[in-house]
């Protein structure tokens, strides 16, 4: 993990749309492909692929050090128990990009469904939002200049990356719009490529999905969701491995608040509720103990991380919202990516 720069960033404006980096301005619509070509082409040293997407109350600075943070985390728990990723060992170069967008508020129930609003009508086609469009189109960018994840059975190189997708809070429900709004067959505007044995209509594919303290409905996954998975006409959604959410009681801003802005809990509260495939609920590990597989070759997971996000002051409303940045987190992150090969 100590290749070139690890982590690479990207920015959104307001309405979701690319901001060139230089300038601050919207990327015109024309120059999308190469300027994703020109600041993220995937470098041949990495094997995994990591995009994050931070959530409310996080600033352009701390996004950036969350992404650090955790691919530190990840590169100590490897070295720490190098046995629990046999599938990794020797073999894990992880390159990321963090998304960042203007998530911040007040800390008050108003300053978060300010938030939650905005994040409806960034991620929401119909709002005038972009960050689907945009974060798709980047996904698919990623895919098709990766090289093909089943070309070696053991990833020490270029001729092997995957590709991982990590949200906390209100950066989940965009990473889920983006996939959503890439399965469809009738987008034609998203770069990608299809891997042999997978439905040639994909522009892309997606290993794993690890969403912290997600804060949407518990019925999310039927109500703002509903094609992220293989249905009717959306059959052979790009998911390769399973949709992964962490909760906490401890997390009042998805808990209280939520409640309060949506008549019901958020899924960093209480886990998924109705969904449309079978779930599977299991709890957060400590990095002595090794995820069996049996814990998580699901197409949903709920781990219940309440004994682990505990942190968060007393006197901060949102609780232990923010307290993915751990140990154990990098732990699960790692394992989806073992059990990726």
């Amino acid at each position: 993990m100590s290749h070139g720069a690890a982590v690479e960033v990207v920015d959104l404006d307001e309405t979701g749309w690319l901001l060139d980096p230089d300038t601050g301005q919207p990327v015109s619509d024309h120059r999308l492909r190469d300027h994703l070509a020109d600041r993220l082409a995937p470098p041949s040293w990495a094997t995994d692929i990591l995009v994050y997407v931070h959530g409310w109350q996080t600033s352009p600075g701390s996004a950036h050090r969350t992404a650090e943070r955790l691919l530190a985390l990840m590169n100590a728990a490897l070295t720490a128990v190098p046995d629990h990723y046999p599938a990794l060992a020797g073999a894990f170069s992880p390159w990321c990009i963090a998304v960042r967008w203007p998530s911040s508020s007040r800390l008050t129930p108003a300053g978060y469904r300010k938030i939650r609003d905005r994040a409806h009508t960034m991620g929401a086609l119909g709002a005038g939002g972009h960050a689907a469009h945009i974060l798709g189109r980047l996904l698919g960018y990623l895919d098709a200049g990766r090289a093909d994840p089943g070309a070696a059975p053991v990833l020490a190189n270029r001729d092997g990356q995957y590709l991982h997708l990590v949200g906390h809070s209100f950066g989940c429900r965009f990473l889920c719009e983006a996939v959503q709004w890439a399965a469809d067959p009738h987008i034609d505007d998203t770069l990608g490529w299809s891997a042999a044995g997978l439905p040639s209509a994909r522009p892309f594919t997606v290993d794993s999905l690890l969403l912290f303290q997600m804060a949407a409905r518990r019925d999310a996954f039927i109500s703002l969701f509903p094609r992220l998975l293989p249905n009717g006409a959306y059959d052979g959604a790009p998911l390769r491995g399973p949709i992964v959410t962490t909760y906490s009681r401890h997390d009042r801003a998805t808990g209280f608040w939520h409640l309060q802005a949506e008549q019901q809990s958020g899924i960093g509260h209480a886990g998924i509720g109705p969904a449309p495939a079978p779930m599977f609920t299991t709890r957060m590990l400590a990095l002595s103990e090794r995820y069996p597989l049996s814990a998580l070759d699901h197409t949903f997971v709920n781990v219940d991380a309440s004994e682990v996000y505990v942190r968060g002051h007393r006197l901060n409303p949102a609780g232990a919202h923010s307290d993915h940045v751990r140990l154990e987190s990098a732990h699960l992150l790692l394992t989806l990516a073992d059990y990726s090969r």
